[in-house]
């Protein structure tokens, strides 16, 4: 796991794991009380029709979305910036590079001389 050297700040904190799983679990029981309805239904609604037809697809497929629901985190990629006086830009204008001559930086190293030494 990377650990960050930079503070958080309270917008970008992410929730509590805590909150998280009881906010997944509650979506979990909600979703399995529509399918147990759905099968209820699927059995006591009559005389039978299409509409059986969907409350069993429910009933059979909603078992899955549960899961799938519960084991999906929530996206923890803060929504504010990190350090907001960084993430201000200049205003300064930048001259546009010339044509003529590409930019290019060149560095020399050289020892100094020694005391003494002609240069």
């Amino acid at each position: 796991m990377k650990k960050s050297t930079r503070a958080q700040t309270a917008t970008s904190l992410p929730a509590a794991p805590r909150d998280e799983a009881a906010s997944r679990m509650t979506n979990y029981f909600i979703t399995m009380g529509v399918r147990v309805a759905c099968f209820a239904l699927m059995v006591v609604v009559t005389p039978y029709g299409w509409y059986t037809a969907v409350f069993a697809v429910g009933a059979i497929v909603l078992p899955y979305i549960a899961v799938v629901l519960a084991n999906v985190g929530k996206d923890t990629r803060p929504t504010a910036p990190e350090n907001p006086g960084r993430a201000l830009t200049s205003t300064a204008p930048t001259p546009p590079p010339s044509p003529s001559r590409p930019t290019v930086i060149r560095l020399d190293e050289q020892r100094p001389p020694a005391p003494g030494e002609p240069t």
